[in-house]
């Protein structure tokens, strides 16, 4: 019994395992039979995943992805599968699988635009299905900023961004100069070969306008002997010399007892006659003629406007002013529609408002015109635009996540080279940010870009509105920028210290940079010379180095500059109370010359130009110092020799009370500006001011040809981009 029950005891255990185990088994197989394959984890036929997106792709770009398909069972399987449609590929679908995984690769290459999908379908018999949804989108490819002259931009579908490349060299391009011929790529710039202007006048100087082509203008005179022979042209020879006229000064000496003059060809000194021309006329002063031995001048009249224009009585804030090549006045204020052609019969009003508009190409050239981040070459008569650039559409990624973008300066470089400095608040910033963003595009003389680039400085970087107070070129057309914080919250904005200088080439290439102690300011270039008028010190264009033994005196001002001579603007002398102005030899910068203006009260104004008078009948032309001050009379207008600082005339101006703040030189005629109310010394200098324009008739008196085809000051200052003559 014992044994019995032992045995029958581990027996049941057995068989009650053995049965559960069994009916586990019945069950499942029941299962199997009652349902359908299955695509998916109970079926044996098996994906790594059901569905599949490829990354967004381009048209006629491939992208690839892999899934595995698993035979989970023990025996090989027999699948079938659908056919995919393009732009849909599998490839490595297996037809006969055995047990274990094969990795298909799924290939997706659009032909268009759009959402596709698709499904991979297999079956094998007794294994079950599987089912693989694909889904492919196609984006256009992304525009790619405008390519600078000789350059490409595509985009890589690879990194997914725009690539930049050269030309090869030898490919035809644009130059954007009327003036180029035959141009083509050369190291990534475009160049040509000059175009030769000859209208067979041997006493036309042929010029060439880089907007419009050939033309000729009038030679210059042609020169005499300096004694007794005169320069004439002949149009089939050029020039020639002549016997100068009769009384012609040939001499030093030059009084009613003894004069130098011509007689037949020849100096020789006389005892002039009485109402012989013993000095010379001035705009307010007729010659002065001998009667005995005393030289008697008539009095000196007041110098009387032929055109006003009162900006205050019109509810305008007008404060700037250009004149033309053909003396046509335009009137510019600070976002506010120009008037152009101001002084003519029938002047001509923007249809839309801009501002800091200059002249360039014989046209006017004004920012933010007609919108924001667009700079417009107008028509001086009808202001109907030549062409327009507009910094976003051109380089939208500059502009990507700017919250404004504007424009900061404008310089002229060369006739066909235009620096466009644009200015933008950071991504995110508001419009009372102090943080600033600079953008350097240099254009050709059609507005198609040469070069494009983001300027980046630790100096720009400091929230504190840097601006690029001074813009200037020198006569390479290389470029030069003077950046300073700023001391105040909005316009007009008040230079601060440091300086950031930076140079650039006339294709816009950076050359060097530096920071310099004093405030910026506007600058001024000579014969390889960088002055800030804010400072003492000049420096050398090459590298930025102080050049001289010593600084000047004091602040240089807004200098201007011959070819032989630096003056400065007109300075006080704290010590004697006078005011003075002064000549510097160049290229030493020694003392050339010292000019006192005796009797006058002051002040005098720091805005003088240089200009082209004939003091003497027979004789040459000189260039002068034309500015403005006050005298014991009032307010005078002053011609001062830029050789010698010898007074070359001075005549009282009626009705005003101040010097002029600004001044420009046409052909026979000064335009002087008034009656502006905020700060000169400022960025824009006159901002929301109404002044007052008036014209002086001054037969004689033009612009100089001199110092050199580049600026000084920038637009909304003096306009010295104005000449950017030829060489």
């Amino acid at each position: 019994m014992a044994l019995a029950w032992t045995l029958g005891s581990g027996a049941g255990a057995s068989r009650k395992a053995l049965a559960t185990a069994l009916a586990a088994f019945l069950a499942l197989l029941g299962a199997c039979r009652e349902q359908p394959p299955l695509t998916g984890a109970r079926s044996l036929l098996r994906v790594s995943q059901e569905a599949v997106a490829f990354p967004a792709s381009y048209p006629r770009v491939e992208r690839v992805m892999e899934v595995r398909v698993v035979n989970a069972g023990r025996t090989t399987l027999d699948v079938e599968w659908a056919g995919l449609a393009a732009p849909f590929v599998a490839e490595g679908l297996p037809a006969r699988m055995a047990p274990g995984e094969v990795p298909v690769r799924l290939f997706y290459r659009p032909e268009a635009t759009g959402v596709l999908t698709a499904t991979l379908t297999g079956r094998a018999p007794g294994g079950g299905e599987v089912r693989v949804e694909l889904r492919g989108e196609a984006n256009p490819l992304p525009d790619c900023p405008t390519p600078v002259a000789c350059h490409t931009s595509t985009f890589d579908v690879v990194t997914e961004s725009c690539v930049e490349a050269r030309l090869p060299d030898g490919t035809a391009c644009d130059p954007g100069n009327a003036c180029l011929r035959d141009a083509t790529c050369t190291a990534g710039l475009c160049k040509g070969v000059e175009r030769v202007c000859d209208d067979g006048d041997a006493c036309t100087t042929d010029v060439c306008n880089p907007l419009d082509g050939c033309t000729s203008v009038p030679a210059p005179p042609c020169p005499g002997d300096g004694k007794c022979q005169v320069g004439t042209c002949d149009p089939k020879v050029g020039c020639t010399l002549a016997k100068a006229p009769d009384g012609t000064f040939c001499g030093p000496e030059r009084g009613c007892d003894a004069a130098d003059v011509c007689l037949d060809g020849a100096c020789q000194r006389r005892d002039p006659p009485d109402n012989f021309i013993c000095a010379p006329a001035s705009p307010c002063q007729g010659v002065g003629r001998c009667k005995g031995p005393v030289c008697e001048r008539p009095p000196a009249t007041a110098l009387r406007p032929d055109w006003t224009y009162d900006a205050a009585s019109n509810g305008e804030a007008l404060h700037d002013l250009l004149v033309g090549p053909t003396g046509d006045v335009t009137l510019v204020g600070f976002f506010v529609p120009a008037l152009m052609d101001a002084a003519g019969p029938l002047p001509v009003r923007a249809s839309v408002a801009g501002r800091r508009c200059m002249l360039w190409n014989d046209r006017l050239l004004c920012m933010d015109q007609p919108a924001s981040g667009q700079v417009s070459l107008l028509d001086r008569a009808t202001g109907a635009p030549r062409w327009t650039f507009d910094l976003a559409t051109a380089r939208p990624d500059f502009a990507q996540g700017l919250t404004t973008l504007f424009m900061a300066r404008l310089g002229v470089m060369q006739p066909d080279r235009l620096a466009a400095l644009f200015e933008a608040y950071p991504p995110g910033a508001s419009r009372d940010t102090l943080c600033r963003r600079y953008f350097l595009v240099v254009l050709d003389a059609f507005g198609g870009m040469v070069s494009a680039q983001a300027l980046q400085d630790p100096l720009l970087a400091e929230c504190n509105h840097p601006h690029p107070y001074g813009v200037a070129s020198d006569a390479a057309g290389d470029l030069y920028l003077a950046f300073g914080p700023t001391q105040n919250v909005g316009a007009p904005l008040y230079p601060g210290a440091p300086t950031l200088l930076m140079a650039f080439s006339s294709d816009g290439v950076p050359r060097w940079r530096k920071t310099e102690a004093f405030a910026a300011g506007e600058l001024a270039l000579v014969n390889g010379l960088l002055l800030n008028e804010r400072s003492a010190q000049a420096l050398s264009t090459k590298d930025g180095q102080p050049v001289g033994s010593r600084p000047f005196p004091q602040a240089l001002g807004r200098a201007v500059a011959t070819s032989g001579h630096l003056i400065p603007s007109p300075s006080e002398d704290d010590t004697v109370g006078e005011w003075r102005l002064e000549g510097y030899g160049l290229p030493g910068l020694e003392p050339a010359w010292t000019y006192s203006f005796q009797g006058g009260s002051g002040p005098v104004s720091p805005e003088v130009r240089l200009a082209s008078w004939a003091s003497w009948p027979g004789l040459p032309p000189e260039t002068v110092v034309v500015g403005t001050g006050l005298d014991a009379r009032g307010a005078m207008l002053f011609a001062v020799s830029a050789r010698d600082g010898r007074e070359v005339f001075q005549c009282p101006v009626s009705n005003a009370a101040t010097p002029a703040q600004f001044l420009e030189l046409g052909p026979d005629s000064l335009v002087l500006m008034d009656g502006a109310t905020t700060c000169g010394d400022c960025d824009p200098p006159f901002a929301y001011s109404q002044a007052r324009f008036r014209r002086f008739p001054i037969p004689g008196l033009k612009p100089a040809e001199e110092p050199w085809p580049g600026t000084f000051g920038g637009p909304g200052h003096d306009h010295h981009e104005d000449p950017v003559r030829g060489r």
